[in-house]
């Protein structure tokens, strides 16, 4: 071995060997008391601040100040006092992940759908589709105490990964008891969630019409964490009243829109007769004419797509590029979990290798081409976009003063990162759930040090996959770990 090689090997740990400065080891002390409480303030110091503010700006060093719930202030030094401190050197401090579409029901299902399609359309690949498999025999059976284990479980997983908001797809409203569980569970996750209320199956399903008994029961507060979304799907009958009852209670309207449904001509129409505004949320878009994305555009409609599920499941092309030239900026999704992963980390490298592999590619036959996206891009539509979606961008999705503290602490000094050149191509083309070390939501920590707080997870496991064996069992499938 050479002699430098040697030394270098030898030098203490933290010295940066044979003299170069090193980043200090992230703060692995005991958590401060109190963070998050009423006139708690709390200073989140020294780590790479990036804000997705412009007006704020981003810092190379530079801290957060908290004042319970809240985000008092963000620079470069803050002097907070007798603030309890949590110390950032070699984090990356940004706003939490929103997930604007994720179906948390199906936790216990998590890898079944890995090789399967969304529709059985009569070629080999249809066995296992996501229509018959999941909603028209899985779903049936779910009993409300599986909903309320599955939206658990889902939530905390994602606050692992440092998704600290969701807009939660739940089709699994068979009874007011199933939607009942599922909001229990959303609460009890403690994150910020969109409450999806999407259709049910049944003579004991309510849907649409106890949209007005959820709201008056859950929703009476405006400062919380839950909000609600009216789900309103245009391939299913009677989605005409679930529009109304969600325009009647000023929550936004979401639907999947998807061309390989056949719903272009019932969208299209809906787009002609001025049925859209800026409440809705179109899930997908694969698929859909010219016509309906102006449509779309003009209403100021929002668009959520869930990139390599649409890759995945022939969906279609995910239209990214679509969208960024009717001026729309999307938000991400995570989809089901059946399929693929719920971290945000996989949806932005998705995102932005498919656009930039498209422009890439006319790049290469000497055609114009658009704007490659860049990391900073995709964290944008990580954060902010997906708060714009959702109506919660005043609450949430930049570091900004006055916003709640949904924030998360990435470590920047782990194995496959550092050494940190360059903040947002670290989060988006380095990281993964692993790095992803404290989150906090409104002020509280849910995650600290890489560990999930407030949860017997070995037990809480034990139910989800009690759950598992009831669903299998219940839907007569065999669950085959090696099936072909």
């Amino acid at each position: 071995m050479c002699r430098f090689c040697d030394a270098l090997l030898r030098a203490p740990a933290g010295s940066g060997g044979g003299g170069f400065a090193a980043t200090p080891a992230p703060h692995k002390g005991p958590m401060p008391a109190g963070i998050g409480e009423p006139g708690r303030r709390t200073l989140i110091r020294g780590g790479a601040v990036l804000s997705v503010d412009d007006a704020v700006g981003n810092f190379a060093e530079g801290d957060v100040l908290l004042e319970g719930r809240r985000i008092l202030e963000v620079g470069a030094r803050i002097d907070a006092g007798d603030a309890a401190v949590i110390e950032a050197a070699g984090m990356i401090v940004m706003p939490g992940f929103v997930d604007t579409h994720h179906h948390q029901f199906e936790t216990a299902l998590r890898s079944f759908l890995a090789d399967g399609i969304l529709i059985n359309d009569g070629r080999p690949e249809s066995v296992y589709n996501y229509y018959e498999a999941i909603l028209q025999k899985f779903s049936l059976v779910y009993r409300p105490e599986d909903v309320y284990i599955n939206e658990l479980y889902g939530s905390i997983a994602q606050i692992d990964a440092g998704v600290t908001t969701v807009m939660d797809v739940s089709q699994i409203h068979h009874s007011p008891e199933h939607s009942d569980a599922a909001l229990s569970a959303l609460r009890d996750a403690g994150r910020r969630a969109a409450f999806g209320y999407f259709e049910g199956w049944g003579e004991r399903s309510k849907y649409p019409q106890d949209a007005r008994r959820i709201r008056d029961q859950w929703f009476a507060s405006d400062d919380q964490l839950l909000t609600m979304v009216m789900g309103g799907e245009i391939y299913l009958p009677g989605y005409e009243a679930a529009w109304d009852v969600g325009r009647e209670l000023a929550i936004p309207i979401a639907l999947h829109v998807v061309g390989t449904f056949g719903m272009q001509p019932t969208f299209d129409a809906l787009g002609a007769a001025g049925r859209f505004g800026p409440d809705n949320i179109f899930i997908h878009m694969t698929g859909m004419s010219e016509e309906g994305w102006k449509y779309a555009a003009d209403a100021g409609a929002h668009i959520s797509l869930s990139v390599p599920i649409e890759m995945q499941m022939r969906h279609g092309m995910p239209p990214i590029q679509k969208a960024l030239d009717h001026g729309l900026r999307p938000s991400l999704s995570t989809d089901v979990e059946c399929t693929m992963t719920a971290d945000m980390f996989t949806q932005m490298r998705s995102a932005v290798t498919l656009q930039r592999s498209i422009a890439n590619e006319m790049a290469l036959r000497g055609e114009d081409y658009p704007k490659l996206l860049s990391a900073m891009d995709a964290i944008r539509f990580a954060t902010i976009e997906g708060a714009r979606g959702l109506r919660l961008d005043a609450r949430t999705g930049s570091l900004t003063p006055g916003k709640d503290a949904d924030i998360i602490l990435l470590d920047a000094t782990a194995l496959n990162v550092a050494p940190l050149n360059h903040v947002p191509g670290a989060v988006v083309t380095l990281m993964e759930r692993s790095n992803v070390d404290t989150v906090l939501v409104a002020g509280k920590v849910k995650k600290w040090q890489g560990s999930v707080l407030g949860f017997d997870l070995d037990r809480l496991r034990a139910e989800l996959e009690a759950s598992r064996d009831h669903l299998f069992a219940a839907a007569a499938i065999e669950r085959d770990l090696f099936r072909a």
